[in-house]
């Protein structure tokens, strides 16, 4: 599989945004979409929202009206953004490819389902 790779977790207060991005360095994909998970400590991991290799976009009711994903198909990366965070927001959110599908780059193409390793977003006054 290639690794995906999280960025744009922080520390914020409730009320406040945060943006965070999914690429794949090095490698391009037309077949992949992409979902976001969330897991608080201690808790099970949960689907948040995803986007599909044609745009179509689906959100976990916890998070729909406040969060929207998109594709910047010219920067190949996803970006989740995030607002009106709440506390319950607080966990490590992973981006994962949500089926098999195909990275190709550095001359290889590799089809696996894809996964990165995580950022971690707190909410707390």
């Amino acid at each position: 599989q290639v690794q995906l790779m999280e960025s744009g977790g922080g520390s914020v207060q409730p009320g406040e945004s945060l943006r965070l991005s999914c690429t794949a360095p090095g490698f391009t994909s037309n077949d992949c979409g992409i979902s976001w998970y969330r897991q608080p400590v201690g808790a099970v991991r949960e689907w948040v929202s995803e986007i599909s290799s044609d745009g179509s976009t689906n959100y976990a009711d916890s998070v729909k009206g406040r969060f929207t994903i998109t594709n910047d198909k010219g920067k190949h990366t996803v970006y989740l953004e995030m607002n009106n965070l709440k506390p319950e927001d607080t966990a490590t959110y992973y981006c994962q490819t949500p089926r098999v599908c195909s990275y190709c780059g550095r001359g290889n193409c590799y089809r696996s389902i894809h996964r990165g390793q995580g950022t971690q977003v707190t909410v707390s006054y």
